[in-house]
């Protein structure tokens, strides 16, 4: 019979993803709230119920554990905000029109502190490529989830109008974790009405130059 594996070491693996789960908890609400410079070590394992040395020896430092959360919220925030486009179906342009009422929900809740990417970027130097390295590659998901969704309405220019998009969605996620008003929401759309209107239908077939058309 082969050897079985013991049970203290099924529960030490159990212990360690359950505290890896617990200072990502604490570590992401104490940065998202107070920022990650005014955080210390102390205070997120004292939040998470971990030893300091659970938290190297699973992170290795503070700045890795930094990365860790923006990878992990990131991904979170990826999945509710396109499950919030794609949720009750419908074709690209009513999924596009989705956008700013599921900000405005996410900006009317307790825990809203802005965006975790803004935020480390902002509170850091700016020639720093680390955090900002992270959050591009986040913004280039929701980018292109836009850019897909904007070709499949027939947009003129499916990438510009992403972009444009993105403007204001980061406008807005601004402004509301700078006023606590949900509503900046529901400007954001008005601003983002025009954009997913008829003008953005399908490029005019181009008219031909005099010679072309003499030629027809």
């Amino acid at each position: 019979m082969g050897k079985s594996v013991p049970k203290k070491k099924q529960f030490a693996a159990g212990d360690e993803e359950s505290a890896r789960s617990r200072l990502l908890g604490a570590a992401t609400h104490l940065f998202c709230k107070n920022g990650i410079n005014a955080t210390g070590i102390d205070a997120i394992i004292d939040e998470a119920g971990t030893a300091k040395t659970t938290l190297y020896k699973l992170f290795g430092s503070k700045t890795n554990l930094v990365n860790a959360v923006l990878e992990s919220e990131g991904k979170a925030w990826r999945e509710w905000f396109i499950g919030a486009m794609e949720d009750g179906g419908g074709d690209a342009l009513a999924k596009l029109k989705r956008i700013f009422p599921a900000l405005k929900r996410w900006f009317a809740e307790e825990r809203f502190y802005g965006c975790p990417f803004i935020n480390a970027v902002a509170e850091h130097d700016k020639d720093a490529k680390q955090f900002r390295a992270i959050a591009m590659r986040h913004k280039k998901v929701v980018l292109a989830h836009i850019e897909k969704l904007a070709g499949e309405m027939g947009a003129a220019e499916p990438q510009m109008l992403a972009h444009q998009l993105a403007l204001l969605i980061d406008g807005a996620i601004v402004a509301a974790m700078v006023s606590r008003d949900p509503a900046v929401a529901d400007t954001a759309g008005l601003a983002a009405a025009p954009l997913l209107g008829p003008a953005q239908a399908k490029k005019p077939k181009r008219m031909g130059s005099p010679a072309e058309l003499a030629t027809v």
